[in-house]
């Protein structure tokens, strides 16, 4: 199964420090766990799924053997990453500032207004686009309900499977 994983610049995992065998000239090696999602396992995501662990560096990943889908993951037992999406790389800022301009628009054209909403956009795009992109669909849940929430969520996707060039 090809899935996503965004790394740091260094490899390493951001939420278990796991630092990653980078592929240079090919894949990358095979690395191997239990699958217990959110405990042990190779985690991805499906392309779907990107808005929720936007980060720093993206890549291709080969999930195989045990492969546990859950809502906004999937957890393997073996998986390795295949190439860098260097696509990310000139994106990951334009994408950031999409994310903050939709949460000031959304915020800005709810009556009333939300105000403590609108205050907290430009202060987080410095955090990045996992935090904006969940800020613009909170908004948007807020003003009109959790349907609202996954309708932002799907257009973030969109935009991202399109200008990234990948497999929905």
């Amino acid at each position: 199964m090809i899935a996503y994983k965004f790394l740091r610049p260094d490899g390493t995992s951001v939420f278990t420090g796991f630092r990653w065998r980078l592929p240079i000239a090919g894949p990358g090696p095979w690395v191997e766990a239990s699958v217990e999602a959110c405990r042990s396992g190779i985690h991805g995501c499906r392309a779907a799924d990107l808005p929720l662990w936007a980060g720093p560096v993206l890549y291709e990943a080969e999930l195989e053997d045990e492969i546990v889908e859950r809502r906004g993951k999937v957890v393997a037992s073996r998986g390795r990453l295949l190439r860098r999406v260097e696509a990310w790389d000139e994106l990951r800022d334009t994408y950031t500032r999409i994310c903050a301009d939709r949460a000031h628009e959304l915020a800005r054209a709810a009556s009333p207004p939300l105000a403590a909403w609108d205050a907290v956009v430009e202060p987080s795009v410095p955090e990045g686009p996992a935090l904006l992109g969940f800020i613009a669909a909170r908004i948007a849940e807020e003003i009109s309900g959790r349907e609202a929430y996954r309708a932002e969520r799907a257009g973030q996707a969109g935009w991202l499977i399109e200008r990234l060039g990948l497999d929905a």
